[in-house]
């Protein structure tokens, strides 16, 4: 005791040291921590969903336009110029056939072109807190979902017109999807952690989905590739969506087994590069972006 009757301040036990240090090695992915981010995950979504429809003055109109204005260009140049109209399985109405190969791809290039760009144009976000940077083009990616089913529901408004019916095979639409999604994030995980490093990247994503668009048959069947070759056309991954697409909307004949087996196949390889590839890359992001 002091003389004042006080007991003497006892000294403050330091505060632990805390060494912080970049990871090294190859980083597996932390699936307990992308599920305690999810919070997030659903707000990236839908304020990128209230900002591309921010002061515009159709708004979700958009969604539907871009796949029917392209839908009408092929339909003039294509089914009746090129005459493919009178090539295609089972007398599908070109409109109808057009329509339904343009709705999963404008789905994927969205998505794709979207997750390339996202870690630059979220650079402010990732240079001030810390999260599992991979939700970023996760969450560019699940955005375009509200624009396909608004355009879905178009294409089933132009079924009924031409008078195209549906199996149960439309059951399998989802799944459909859901590759069309998992091969937007595959390739965009590898553009968008590219896009960080090397900015010219940002320049190649409208070439590659230029060009991807027309090496996938969308705008012609696939029964102009001769029956041996067509397993190999898998190897687009998205070219078995689309033929997923018509086999489970409008039953065309041929059956695309063989051909999503091979897209699948290439979708694991791409998305588990990728996922390592980010995840690598992913300790300089807040440096160098």
């Amino acid at each position: 005791m002091t003389p004042g009757g006080k007991r003497p301040a006892l000294p403050s036990p330091e505060p632990p040291l805390i060494h912080i240090a970049p990871s090294r090695g190859w980083i597996p992915i932390n699936l307990p921590e992308l599920l305690q981010y999810r919070d997030l995950l659903y707000f990236l979504v839908w304020r990128d969903i209230k900002l591309r429809y921010k002061q515009t003055i159709l708004g979700v109109a958009w969604a539907i336009l871009q796949p029917l204005l392209a839908m009408v260009v092929f339909s003039l140049f294509f089914g009746r110029l090129a005459g493919l109209e009178q090539k295609l399985p089972g007398g599908t109405p070109y409109p109808v056939f057009a329509f339904c190969g343009l709705l999963p791809w404008q789905l994927f290039a969205n998505a794709l072109t979207n997750a390339g760009n996202s870690l630059v144009a979220h650079q402010n976000l990732i240079t001030k807190a810390y999260f599992p940077r991979l939700l970023i083009p996760a969450a560019s990616v699940l955005g375009g979902l509200l624009d396909f089913v608004i355009a879905f529901l178009v294409l089933l408004v132009m079924m009924f017109f031409y008078g195209v019916s549906f199996s149960v095979t439309v059951l399998a639409v989802p799944l459909l999807v859901l590759l069309a999604l998992i091969t937007a994030l595959a390739v965009g995980l590898w553009l968008s952690a590219l896009n960080v490093e090397f900015r010219d990247v940002r320049h190649t994503i409208p070439f590659l989905t230029q060009f991807w668009l027309f090496a996938t048959p969308i705008v012609y069947p696939s029964t102009l590739v001769p029956a041996s070759w067509r397993p190999l056309l898998g190897l687009n991954p998205m070219a078995g969506v689309v033929e997923g697409f018509r086999w489970a909307l409008l039953g065309t004949p041929s059956s695309p087994e063989a051909m999503l087996f091979v897209s699948s196949l290439v979708v694991i390889v791409l998305l588990t590069g990728g996922l390592i590839y980010f995840r690598r890359m992913e300790r300089t992001f807040a440096d160098v972006v």
